[in-house]
């Protein structure tokens, strides 16, 4: 039985930009849909039209039928009621999409209270019942708690249970696990499939991580600038894709298997140098971390120790992988390094000169900034929405170097052309531009004054995959130009092979395995590595488990 069924669904706004162009999809009972492609290819406003979600003043063609009834030219009322009983939504990011002031118990609750005139007791009832089907580990005490005493995986899993509360016939997944780590991303992906096996129903997933279609979805549709490129069944798109467009999406998505464009050699000293990276000087190294640790103390809690005796090393022009689930402390062990926060206890030196205490005046804080950039995991957050790319950059050049504010603008063009921006996107401000363009401009900031080390948090997690390979392409040619040397904190382990030599991997704050990165994936030591080797998404047909059974051994593992 077909659930949705778009034919030739057209969209174009008040000023005649035509964002979707003759889109056709459908997806049956029991079904899992793939709608892939990268940033800006419509796959997400094609998802949302199945709900009536449409821009302001749009005009639409075609059709869209959902469970029976069309949805263009509906009431209100009408697709109220669609979007009650039919179909529900998960949204990519969990904390935009719930009111931080009210309870989870609230959040999920209110639409039976009130929508449908059900008694409170029921309606909690309910909300337990879904919370346990989502595996939340203590459904009662989740309800009086509030979104920020959640992480990331375990409110995503509160969305899915709000968008089950309907008991819907179709479910719309929008990126729900892009920024999650590899063993979360597992438990929420168990779930998903646990529970449209328990309930038969059919579900749309929107990513733009091809490998993680290839493990949940049985056929996949490939979209491009408001056009299918191609469809058809998952195994099929992706092992034998027919259009150009489809073979470079999968050819830029890296593996853990293979995935550095070449394999690390190895010189006669016995140490491993990338492709495209300069070989590793045996002088001291660029930072030296010794015995570093942090601990948090919550009031009214035990104390959280987030680093624990943690010592690296980064040669010069090296690249140094961490990584570890969220809460593994490895954002902390990088704000440590740049000096955003203060260590209780260790030594941290970058280039021979100690950077362990957190600076205090001006004067170190631009000396420390000139040693060390970070470029964080959500570019929106650190750029300044009031100015624009250009200026973003340029006021680092100004308050760094001695550059005329004419030689500045010129410099701010050649940083752009080198991320693979262009000068239109100088005038441009972040809110215009998309997730994996800011994330440019934030690279193209912290390589603006040249520093000594380059913190990578997560910088390349929300990104498209051919986005993400431009940004990784772009890392090892600065790294060859100028000897670069880069921390790369990542929950991917395909990236982390892509750019680093060496990786440790956290759990709980300690360093718990250490190596080349090609060993530790080829022949992990330690059980927790194993764990999240286990846990990165592999295409269903090379399974001997489903999806479900995957993620519900994950998170019997205590992860």
């Amino acid at each position: 039985m077909t659930l949705l069924d778009i034919h030739e669904l057209t969209l174009d706004l008040a000023d005649g930009t035509r964002l979707l162009d003759g889109i056709s999809l459908s997806v049956a009972k029991g079904e899992t849909v793939g709608l892939v492609g990268e940033s800006g290819s419509g796959k997400s406003l094609t998802a949302r039209s199945a709900i009536g979600l449409f821009p302001e003043r749009a005009a639409t063609g075609g059709s869209v039928r959902l469970d029976g009834h069309e949805v263009l030219g509906s009431s209100a009322r009408a697709l109220r009621e669609l979007r009650r009983r039919s179909a529900a939504m998960v949204f990519q990011d969990p904390r935009a999409g719930i009111n931080p002031m009210r309870t989870i118990g609230d959040h999920l609750t209110e639409s039976m209270r009130i929508a449908d005139g059900r008694p409170a007791g029921e309606a909690r009832s309910r909300a337990i019942e879904l919370l346990d089907a989502v595996r939340m580990p203590r459904p009662e005490e989740h309800l009086r708690q509030h979104p920020h005493e959640l992480s990331g995986g375990m409110l995503q899993r509160v969305m899915i249970a709000g968008a089950l509360m309907g008991s819907p016939r179709l479910l719309i997944c929008d990126e729900p696990t892009t920024a999650l780590d590899v063993t979360t991303q597992a438990e929420i992906l168990g779930v998903l499939a646990e529970q449209r096996e328990r309930r038969g129903m059919g579900m749309l997933f929107i990513t733009h991580d091809l490998t993680l279609a290839a493990s949940l979805c049985d056929r996949i549709v490939v979209m491009s600038d408001g056009r299918v490129e191609e469809r058809g069944d998952a195994r099929r798109v992706l092992g034998h894709p027919q259009a150009e467009y489809t073979r470079r999406l999968v050819a830029a998505t890296p593996t853990i298997e293979s995935a550095a464009t070449t394999e690390p050699t190895t010189d006669a000293a016995g140490g491993g140098v990338e492709h495209g990276a300069p070989a590793a000087s045996a002088d001291e190294p660029m930072l030296a971390v010794d015995s570093l640790a942090k601990a948090y103390h919550p009031r009214g809690r035990t104390p959280v120790r987030a680093v624990i005796d943690a010592t690296i090393a980064i040669p010069r022009g090296g690249a140094l992988g961490v990584v570890g689930e969220s809460g593994s402390g490895k954002s902390t062990l990088a704000r440590m390094i740049v000096g955003l926060e203060q260590a209780d206890a260790g030594d941290i030196r970058i280039d021979g000169r100690e950077r362990t205490h957190a600076p205090r005046t001006r004067v170190e804080r631009l000396a420390h900034a000139r040693s060390v950039q970070m470029v964080f995991q959500d570019p929106y957050l650190s750029l300044d929405p009031r100015i624009t790319a250009g200026r973003a950059i340029e006021d680092a050049l100004r308050l760094h170097t001695r550059l005329g504010a004419g030689e500045a603008r010129g410099r701010v063009i050649d940083l752009l052309d080198q991320v693979g921006l262009g000068e239109r996107h100088a005038a441009a401000r972040p809110r215009t531009l998309s997730g994996g363009q800011r994330q440019r401009v934030a690279i193209a900031r912290a390589l603006a004054i040249e520093p000594d080390l380059l913190v990578l948090d997560e910088a390349t997690s929300a990104l498209d995959v051919s986005v993400q390979a431009q940004v990784l392409d772009l890392v090892d040619r600065v790294r060859a130009e100028r000897g670069l040397t880069v921390l790369f904190i990542s929950h991917d382990l395909a990236v982390v092979r892509r750019v680093c030599e060496e990786a440790v991997v956290m759990q709980r704050g300690e360093i718990v395995e250490r190596g080349r990165t090609a060993d530790i994936l080829r022949s992990p030591s330690h059980p927790y590595t194993r764990l999240l080797l286990d846990s990165v998404p592999r295409p269903r047909w090379e399974l001997g488990a489903a999806p479900a059974a995957v993620g519900a051994g994950v998170a019997a593992s205590g992860s």
